[in-house]
Formats: C-alpha cells, structure tokens, sequence
C-alpha cells in the first residue's frame, strides 16, 4: 500500500523534488534506454525513452517505414534487364505442308518423332514505357517519405502521451499530499472542539460536525489515493509497461513562465509547416499525382527487346547453339474503356487527397489556437490559485483562533477549512494542467521534442526547436 507519513499541516516547498513510490517498492523499470539508475526515480525523459523503446505504436512505426523503403526498391526494379535461366525437355511430331507440286513418294509429309533438349539464358528489357516506371518509383518514394512523417507523427504523439500521464500521476501525488494536509487539519480541528466540548465550552454538535468533517477528509483521501493508483497504471501502459509494473516518480517543480513570448501567428505557421501529420497528407498528394502520371502512361507504347542464348539438340546433354535477338512494340488501342477509367479514378483519388489536406490544415491550425490559449489559461489559472489559497489559509488560520478563543462557531472554521481544501486542490489541478498546456501547445505546433534513442533514431521531419 502506499504509505507517506503526513500527520500535520505544512507549508509546500517550492523547487524541491517530489519523490514517491507507486505500489511501495523501490524497484526501477526495466528498459534499455531508460536513462535511471536500480532504484532511482523515473524521471520525464526516461518515462519517455522507455515508452520509444517499449511501445508497440513506435515499433509498428518503424516497420512501416522499413515497408515503405522496400517498395521503393521494388518500384528501381524496372530499370534493370530481367534475365533468366530456361530449360527443358519436349518429345514432338508435326505435319509437313509443302508447297503445290513440291512432294515426292519418297518425302514423308511428318516430322518427328523427335526429342528436343533445350537450355540457355533469356533476357528482356523495357526500352520505353511511356514514363510509367519514373512515375510509379516517384509514388513509391512520396509514400516512404510519407510513411517516415507518419512514424514522426506516432512519436509526437507517444511523447504527447507520456508527458500527459506523468503530469497526470504527478498531479495525482500532489493532489495526495493536498487530502492528507486536509485530513490532518481536520484532526486538529476535532481535537480542538473535543477540548472545548470536555472543557463545556461548546455543544456536542460541534464536536459531531467535526467527525463528519474528518470523515469527509479521509474519503477525499481514498479517492487521491485511487487516483494514483489509476494514474501509475496510465502510465505503465503508454511506457508499453504492464500497467502492475511498480515505478518511482519524481517531478521536479521548475520555474513556471508566462507565455507572453510566444508570437501566436508564428505559431500558427509553425504548426502549418512543422506538424508531421500534414508533412504525410503532403506526400499522400504527391504520391497521387505520381499515381495519375503511371495511370496516363497506359495510353503510350511500350518498347521491348527480347534476347536469348543457349544450345538445343535431340540428344541429351544439347550441343547445337540457339539464339534470338528481337524488339517488339506494344500498345493498347482498346481495352473496354478500362485505362480511361483508371485515369479518372486516380484524379479523383488525388482530389480526395487535397481536399484531406485542407481539411487537416484547418484541424491543425485550430489545434495550435485552442492550444495557445489553454496555455494562457492555465498560467493565469496558476496565479489565481496562489492568491485564492493564500486568502484561504488566512481565513482558516483566523476562524480556527476565534473558534478556539470562543469568538466563532464552528461553523466558521469549518466553512474556512474546505475553501482551504478546493482552493488547494484548484492549485495542484492548475500547477499540473500548466505542465500538460506547455506540452500540448509544443505538440500542436510541432515541436515537441522528441528524444532519440538506439533504436529509434529521430526521423528526418524531426525539428530542433522546443517549446519546452
């Protein structure tokens, strides 16, 4: 079970290091680029390193860029001779058409029986083809490059996902620490009233609606610990971990920056030019065009040379040479309207495609705008709670001291105490929503780093820049 040992209220350190354990134990999570020592905390980078190296959304990633890849190499294969290797064995008899006055009792009208061993080397070569190979390796190469903006986008939002449970468990923890401050105020608060209760100063009542406040405390307190335990296993599972796996979490409070620096139409661009997603839609296009090129070359000749080699003989093993050397042309007039309707169903195909494009790019510009002002919100969100919870301490500090001084009610105090509760619990949930906005308005506008790894080296459209 979970255990941290919270017994009185106390002031929250700022800049320190949160470190706790989920399911008790000190153990560290396996992975091979985890960059955290037996036992040590789990920090964001390493949660992020093991989810590149653990998930199978990466790894499915990496795969269909390795397809991809080898397409590429089948879509070259034209531009080389085909060459074979034919052999075999036939046994035949034919009939003899002779011209007009051209036989002789002597002259056998059939020929054969006969054995015919052959084997040689044969060998074509596409000589013209209309641009249909240039246009099909074109395709093939726009889908690899898309397929590499896809597995950039995977990754983006693996790390999206990652940061969002860490933050998430974070807040969880802290939101933890906030019940137990809670629990312990409201302790203290029903000792007071028993105090006075023992010392006939108040009614029984008061010391009954304390109880009920203690009760309530401890009931916020089992739901932020189940909380941390549906949390732990959110992130075990975006990390490809089994969702038991026990780790140590520590989070590190850095300074919180306003985002006023950031030129939003800057942004907006960024996230038009940066985002992997629309990188791959981009390259879905032009592979479409390529299509329509490779569907238009069917209208076109097709140029041929054949050759072959080898020896033929009615006798086993063949002696006597065999070679032919030709060119043929080739070229479809009429096919049932079929080419025609290739042609126009690859136009719509890339109209399709486009109209996809545009519409990713509206979804990607909003994504970027509903982002940056997240982002404001939730670092104005932070500076509210500051103020709120400051303001609640003092009431609860005041009406706590008049209680006991017989100056207030109960009543008063324990009105004080749960502003004091949600204006702490509105603090954790803008401290950590802050973290998630920061990382949110990075991915929306495509820079959210992404952290290599040995087996995962970052993809061309990976950008430098960070927001972090």
């Amino acid at each position: 079970m979970l255990q941290r040992n919270i017994r009185r209220p106390r002031s929250r350190r700022a800049g320190a290091a949160m470190v706790v354990m989920i399911c008790g134990m000190a153990t560290a999570v396996p992975s091979r680029s985890a960059a955290q020592e037996p036992g040590g905390p789990l920090t964001l980078e390493a949660a992020t390193r093991i989810a590149l190296d653990r998930n199978p959304a990466d790894r499915a990633a990496r795969e269909g860029v390795a397809i991809a890849r080898e397409a590429v190499g089948e879509a070259r294969a034209p531009y080389y001779p085909e060459v074979g290797v034919a052999s075999g064995y036939a046994r035949w008899e034919r009939h003899a058409y002779l011209p007009s006055g051209f036989s002789s009792p002597n002259l056998a009208s059939t020929i054969g029986p006969t054995n015919d061993w052959f084997a040689g080397l044969t060998g074509s070569y596409l000589l013209f083809d209309g641009g249909q190979r240039a246009a099909e390796l074109r395709a093939a190469m726009a889908r690899q490059a898309g397929a590499t903006d896809e597995a950039a986008r995977i990754r983006q939002d693996l790390v999206l996902a990652v940061h969002r449970a860490y933050f998430g468990l974070g807040g969880a923890l802290d939101a933890r620490v906030v019940a137990d401050e809670n629990l312990a105020r409201a302790e203290d608060h029903l000792r007071l009233a028993r105090e006075r209760r023992a010392a006939g100063a108040v009614a029984g009542a008061d010391v009954i609606r304390a109880q009920v406040d203690v009760a309530d405390a401890r009931l916020r307190l089992v739901r932020a610990q189940s909380l941390i335990r549906v949390g732990a296993g959110q992130l075990n599972s975006v990390m490809g971990l089994p969702v038991e796996t026990p780790v140590t979490l520590t989070a590190d409070r850095e300074p919180v920056a306003p985002p006023d620096d950031v030129d939003l139409p800057a942004a907006l661009r960024d996230a038009i030019q940066a985002r992997p997603v629309l990188e791959a839609a981009r390259q879905r296009v032009s592979a479409a065009a390529s299509a329509v090129e490779a569907t238009q070359s069917v209208f076109r000749p097709k140029i041929r040379t054949d050759w072959g080699y080898g020896l033929r003989d009615s006798e086993f093993f063949p002696r006597d040479p065999d070679w032919s050397v030709g060119v043929s042309v080739r070229w479809s007039l009429f096919n049932g309207y079929a080419t025609e309707h290739r042609v126009a169903r690859a136009r719509l195909e890339q109209a399709k495609d486009q109209a996809e494009l545009a519409g990713l790019e509206l979804i990607v510009r909003n994504e970027a705008w509903s982002a940056y002002w997240k982002l404001k919100e939730s670092f104005e969100a932070i500076e509210a709670a500051a103020v709120l919870v400051t303001g609640a301490r003092d009431s609860v500090r005041v009406a706590t001291e008049r209680y006991a001084a017989g100056a207030g009610t109960v009543t008063e105090m324990l009105d004080a105490e749960a502003a004091l509760a949600r204006a702490e619990a509105a603090r954790v949930e803008a401290q950590w929503g802050h973290r998630v906005a920061r990382s949110t308005f990075a991915w929306a506008t495509g820079h959210l780093a992404v952290p290599a790894t040995p087996d995962n080296a970052p993809p061309t459209s990976a950008r430098g820049r960070s927001w972090q």
